[in-house]
């Protein structure tokens, strides 16, 4: 074999090879292309997920109020504990001296 048929050989392995990959390109290009059925599939995935932020942050805002309301609920309950407490500490108390008072008149 001599230097141009060596040259023609090589030609003709180079384009084999140049026109196996672009057909492996093609190929890969028309089996990954996206068709307009998926992307319909993926605006309706991404307003499905747009709704349920949406939805997670009013849940979100609804639970935050909630807490407010029964923080504030269960601070007044408090205060009204204390205060009913103190009276019926003061009862107590008024209605000790009235024993010991009814005792001391009792005796006398």
């Amino acid at each position: 074999m001599n230097r141009s048929e060596f040259i023609i050989v090589i030609a003709i392995i180079l384009f084999v090879a140049f026109i196996l990959g672009w057909l492996a390109s093609w190929l890969m290009n028309r089996m990954s292309r996206v068709t307009q059925a998926d992307l319909g599939e993926l605006d309706q995935m991404a307003m499905a997920l747009h709704e349920a932020e949406e939805t997670r942050d009013q849940a979100i805002a609804y639970m935050q109020q909630r807490e407010s309301e029964l923080s504030n609920q269960l601070a007044q309950s408090d205060a009204e504990l204390r205060a009913t407490m103190e009276g019926l500490r003061a009862a107590r108390q008024e209605a000790e001296e009235l024993r010991h008072y009814i005792e001391r008149t009792m005796q006398a």
